[in-house]
């Protein structure tokens, strides 16, 4: 399974998996059967808000999955429509959030745990 984790500095494994999708400044990306790690920059960062364009973000990289602290509805629609997972990811490292990954304790994010917005009014469900 190839896995993708937004974050804002590349540490590999130990880079501190980023909060949101679309504003990470880059994606770790590993592949857990072979352990392979490679860093993509996110060539959709400079989007509007709402206007995410997660196969942009990634690269045109071939993901199975992302694990992310928070994401918007319309990205999240996006990645699951092309047969992406999406996890809820904990505060920590790649590693860390990998780990639960594999052992099956981090859930899948629902469009009703996605962000409202980023205002006053509007807060995030992370």
């Amino acid at each position: 399974m190839k896995i993708a984790f937004p974050a804002q500095e590349n540490n590999g494994l130990d880079s501190t998996v980023y909060n949101h999708f679309g504003s990470g400044k880059i994606f770790v990306i590993v592949e857990t059967d072979d352990g392979t790690v490679e860093t993509v920059f996110n060539q959709n960062l400079d989007h509007q808000h709402g206007q995410c364009q997660p196969m942009v973000a990634l690269g045109g990289n071939h993901v199975d999955a992302v694990a992310v602290g928070g994401i918007g509805g319309g990205a999240l629609r996006k990645l699951n429509a092309e047969g992406k997972k999406v996890f809820r990811a904990v505060e920590g490292s790649v590693k860390e959030n990998l780990e639960l990954i594999q052992s099956n304790k981090l859930p899948e994010i629902t469009l009703d745990q996605t962000c409202a917005g980023h205002s006053d009014i509007g807060g995030c469900a992370h």
